[in-house]
C-alpha cells in the first residue's frame, strides 16, 4: 500500500491542538513536509518541533485567524507561492453549544465564516499548485452531525450540513484534475471540544461531568472515547496516494456510534 508522501507539503489548520497537531503528526510520519496554521504561533513552535523528521523534510507554521478571510487568503497565497501545496487539512474548532431555536443571527454568521468561508477561501489558495501537479488531497474534519445532527449543537449542526454539502459539490468539480476532496467526521474525541461539551450538558442536567461522560460512552459501542491520533490516522490516509480513487465521501471515526447506514 503506498502512504509515502515525501516530497508532498501538506497544510493543516487548527493544529495547535488535539485532532489537528495529532493529523499533522500522522503526516509528517508519511513523509510530508508540514505546515501547521493556527492563531497561536507559540503553541505552533512546539507543534513543530514536536514533529517527525526524516531526510530533506521540512516544517513551518503560520500564524493566522480564519476569521480574517481577506488576512488568511493572503497568508496562504504567500506561503504557495514558495512551497505550493499538495494535501490541506481544513480543521476547525466548533461554535458554543446550544438549541438552534434561541441561536443568534451573528452565531450562524460567525461560525459559517470561520468554517465554510474559511475552508473556501484555503481551497482557492491551493487549488492552483494542485492542479499544476495534478495531484492534490483536501480533508475536512467535520462532524457526525452531517448525518445525525446532535442535541444541543445547533449551529453547529446547521453549518457543519453546509460544509458536507460545499465539498461534495467541490470533489466532483476538481476530480479530473487529480485532487480529491474527502470529509473526516469524529465522534466524540479526547479533544478541549469534548470537555467543553461535557461541561455545558454536566451544568445543564445538574450532574457531575463523569456521570455525563458514562452516558456519552454507553452510547458509543466500543464504549469509549476515541483518542486524537485514531482520527488523525484516518485523514493521513485520505491524503495518502493509496486513496487516491475515494473522493467525495463522509468517513466517520466514531466508534460504530451513529445507527444510520
Amino acid at each position: 500500500m503506498d502512504l509515502d508522501l515525501s516530497g508532498r507539503h501538506a497544510l493543516v489548520c487548527g493544529a495547535s491542538e488535539g485532532i489537528g497537531r495529532a493529523a499533522a503528526h500522522e503526516l509528517a510520519l508519511l513523509g510530508a513536509d508540514v505546515t501547521v496554521l493556527s492563531r497561536r504561533a507559540e503553541a505552533l513552535r512546539e507543534v513543530v518541533d514536536a514533529l517527525p523528521r526524516a531526510g530533506a523534510q521540512r516544517h513551518g507554521l503560520l500564524a493566522a485567524d480564519v476569521a480574517d478571510t481577506d488576512g488568511l487568503r493572503a497568508a496562504i497565497e504567500a506561503l504557495v507561492g514558495g512551497h505550493p501545496v499538495h494535501a490541506l487539512v481544513n480543521n476547525t474548532a466548533g461554535p458554543a453549544g446550544g438549541p438552534v431555536h434561541a441561536a443568534e443571527e451573528t452565531a450562524f454568521l460567525d461560525t459559517f465564516r470561520r468554517h465554510l468561508l474559511a475552508n473556501h477561501a484555503l481551497v482557492q489558495a491551493v487549488l492552483p499548485g494542485m492542479r499544476a501537479a495534478g495531484w492534490g488531497r483536501i480533508v475536512n474534519v467535520i462532524s457526525t452531525s452531517v448525518r445525525e445532527p446532535i442535541a444541543n449543537l445547533g449551529v453547529s449542526n446547521t453549518i457543519r450540513g453546509a460544509v458536507a454539502g460545499w465539498a461534495k459539490t467541490l470533489s466532483r468539480e476538481v476530480a479530473a484534475d487529480g485532487i480529491t476532496v474527502n470529509n473526516v467526521l469524529p465522534g466524540y474525541t479526547e479533544t478541549a471540544r469534548l470537555a467543553q461539551i461535557l461541561h455545558d450538558r454536566a451544568r445543564a442536567a445538574g450532574k457531575s461531568e463523569d456521570e455525563v461522560a458514562a452516558g456519552m460512552r454507553q452510547t458509543v459501542p466500543a464504549a469509549r472515547f476515541a483518542q486524537p491520533q485514531e482520527v488523525a490516522a484516518a485523514i493521513a490516509f485520505l491524503c495518502a496516494p493509496a486513496a487516491g480513487y475515494i473522493n467525495g465521501v463522509s468517513l466517520a471515526v466514531d466508534g460504530g456510534r451513529m445507527q444510520s447506514i
